[in-house]
């Protein structure tokens, strides 16, 4: 049977929870001191609540019973995806601005839009990838849509995920070579979190592709993303942080009312790969 626990990353999880319970609109006010004190521990635990039905499971079973529960969410238009990454992905220093994925760079919530110098709606799992492009679901699915400067995310392009290459501008420590894109240390197991939500949540219902994580960089259009044994170790290495683990919370309170599993369990990725 698979042990669920709750390590200092879920424990964090649940404090972040209790701090936006309340506020019409999510706020960055959270500190650690806030996130440790005793009235944050009494948030509902989401094991016997919203993972109810997968707890215990592993392999198929358990990826199976997460499709279910994860599919249940509000979905939104590609248009309300700009608002809702001025939330979800706000600067914790800066409420006038929003963190970029690969650069780490702070930048003006107003600076969206197409232009250099802008930031626009990067799909981490690109959407070429299956061809689902920005069609409601996994076109619009802000679990792994995030703020990224224009000309950054065109050097990501469509790139499979692996280790290795060379820095570029406002890399912020990201890598590129001629077939893959290596994120920054801070963000690689949020890459990766990312990427099995997509292969979990897309599984060729609804008239989208089921969406699968293998060990390729070459996937091009196929709804492939790879590299499979490079994105578990990301996710191993780089546990979530207070920020992800925010994001998540934000995004079932507020907008799409499902989870990352793998943000709130990251050891189920193990469990299913």
């Amino acid at each position: 049977m698979l042990a669920i626990r709750i390590g200092r990353h879920r424990a964090a999880a649940l404090a972040t929870a209790a701090v936006l319970t309340g506020l019409a609109v999510p706020s960055l006010a959270a500190n650690t001191a806030t996130a440790t004190s005793p009235a944050a521990q009494t948030t509902a635990d989401y094991d016997d609540t919203y993972y109810k039905d997968a707890v215990g499971k592993t392999g198929d079973d358990l990826k199976a019973s997460l499709h279910t529960i994860i599919s249940d969410q509000t979905k939104l238009s590609y248009d309300a995806v700009w608002d809702a990454l001025k939330t979800t992905d706000q600067d914790p220093a800066d409420s006038g601005s929003v963190i970029l994925l690969y650069s780490g760079l702070s930048r003006s919530k107003s600076s969206n839009g197409g232009d250099s110098g802008d930031w626009n709606r990067e799909h981490v799992w690109a959407k070429s990838h299956g061809d689902f492009g920005t069609a409601t679901g996994p076109g619009t699915d802000i679990h792994h849509l995030r703020p990224e400067d224009v000309t950054v995310n065109s050097v990501r392009g469509n790139k499979d995920f692996d280790d290795g290459g060379s820095a570029f501008s406002d890399s912020g420590g990201s890598l590129t070579d001629s077939d893959s894109f290596e994120p920054r240390d801070a963000v690689k197991g949020d890459v990766a979190r990312m990427i099995f939500y997509m292969a979990v949540r897309y599984e060729g219902g609804e008239g989208f592709p089921d969406l699968e994580v293998n060990g390729s960089v070459d996937n091009g259009s196929n709804p492939y993303i790879g590299k499979l044994s490079v994105l578990k170790t990301w996710n191993d290495e780089d546990p979530p942080d207070a920020f992800e683990e925010r994001r998540n919370q934000v995004i079932y309170d507020t907008y799409q009312h499902n989870r990352n599993p793998f943000v709130d369990h990251p050891e189920w990725v193990e469990a299913i790969w």
